[in-house]
């Protein structure tokens, strides 16, 4: 039996064409939804999805942790995540895809870094409020043939839904001392999103961020309860695992796509972060 290659790179996926100004919505059906890609396979997508499970359940993997979404829940994916749904029963609700580009830095740190995964919906006034708020957002861009009022209508539909997602989740409650703290974090970890391929040195961080090393680090650790160079590290690492695990990319190649040119060093810090060799962990993780 002929064993299946993987793919050279993780397939990533863009927003469906069907977008309107950066907006897609879908009502979800066990029986009779439509996907535009293979949802069962491995994948990463540049945007958001935020799916809101009304009945039913779903089982999904994402970045290499199983997740259980029992209704009435929200899940949120952000852009580059790795995931793919395992299975799922009478699963209904709604998924919204949308840019990046439509939310607010610090909003986006908290979808990424904080929002539980999933968030249960509780309450019935809570579970009434994001409902109505996904129909909304459905009817302004299918029935106004998506002009200029309209997308812009749904722009505004989106923010109250993420912003009231994000105000019933325990991540916005901090005082004001917390929250200066949390600004420089939520700054670190954008540049943390968008340089560590390239910037291995707390300094560079702090340099951008025009504080000082000491601060930056006490401040990031004081929250996270690490420090910097353990966060540069650890972003390198998952990008290395998914890379190790979802294609056929040579050992040295991943270490230089995680930013590492020298493969004998990349393959010891692998090991030192994970306990496996990146060839173990590849064909351990692996079927």
């Amino acid at each position: 039996m002929a064993v299946k290659r993987r793919k050279e790179k993780i397939e990533e996926h863009e927003l469906t064409p069907n977008a309107r100004g950066g907006v897609a919505i879908m009502s979800i059906n066990s029986g009779n939804s439509k996907e535009e890609h293979d949802v069962y396979a491995p994948h990463r997508d540049n945007h958001f999805l935020l799916m809101f499970a009304t009945a039913g359940s779903l089982r999904i993997n994402i970045d290499f942790e199983e997740k259980l979404v029992t209704a009435p829940a929200i899940l949120s994916i952000s852009p580059g995540q790795v995931h793919h749904i395992i299975e799922h029963s009478d699963l209904k609700g709604w998924s919204v895809s949308f840019d990046p580009a439509l939310m607010n830095e610090e909003l986006r740190y908290l979808y990424e870094q904080s929002l539980p995964c999933p968030l249960p919906v509780d309450e019935a006034n809570l579970f009434w409020q994001i409902e109505s708020l996904m129909v909304l957002i459905h009817q302004t861009l299918l029935h106004h043939d998506a002009d200029r009022l309209a997308i812009s209508t749904s722009h505004h539909l989106l923010s109250a839904l993420l912003n009231i997602v994000a105000i019933n989740s325990s991540a916005t409650e901090q005082s004001g001392k917390e929250k200066r703290g949390r600004i420089i974090e939520q700054n670190f970890g954008r540049l943390l999103r968008d340089h560590y391929r390239n910037w291995k040195q707390p300094s560079q961080y702090a340099a951008e961020l025009a504080i000082s090393v000491s601060h930056l680090n006490d401040t990031v650790k004081s929250i996270t309860g690490k420090p910097v160079s353990l966060h540069i590290q650890q972003r390198s690492i998952l990008e290395s695992k998914r890379l190790l695990y979802f294609s056929d990319l040579s050992i040295k190649q991943i270490g230089y796509k995680a930013g590492y040119d020298d493969p004998v060093y990349f393959s010891k810090l692998f090991r030192k972060t994970t306990g496996f060799t990146p060839l173990e962990f590849r064909n351990k993780f692996r079927d």
